[in-house]
């Protein structure tokens, strides 16, 4: 019998980060969605939103890695 916690099981998850990321980056950050965002009218393209499937908490993290080597300030992670 398994006790997963609920955020050990995949889920999708919206990324947002401060700075564009263009949308060839897909692949490497397997497969999400990548869309740029406006922070505000005064600020259009300023963010980038990533959208996707996460096996669970060590593919998470490997993520978070991945934008953290990029050098992208990490606004949000939300669990959709």
């Amino acid at each position: 019998m398994t006790n997963r916690r609920e955020s050990d099981k995949e889920g999708i998850y919206e990324i947002r980060v401060r700075g564009v990321l263009d949308k060839k980056w897909s692949d490497w950050f397997d497969g999400f969605t990548i869309m740029p965002q406006a922070a505000d009218k005064r600020h259009p393209g300023d963010e980038t939103l990533l959208t996707g499937p996460v096996a669970d908490q060590a593919a998470l993290h490997g993520l978070l890695n991945k934008i953290r080597d990029l050098g992208l300030p990490l606004l949000s992670v939300k669990r959709v």
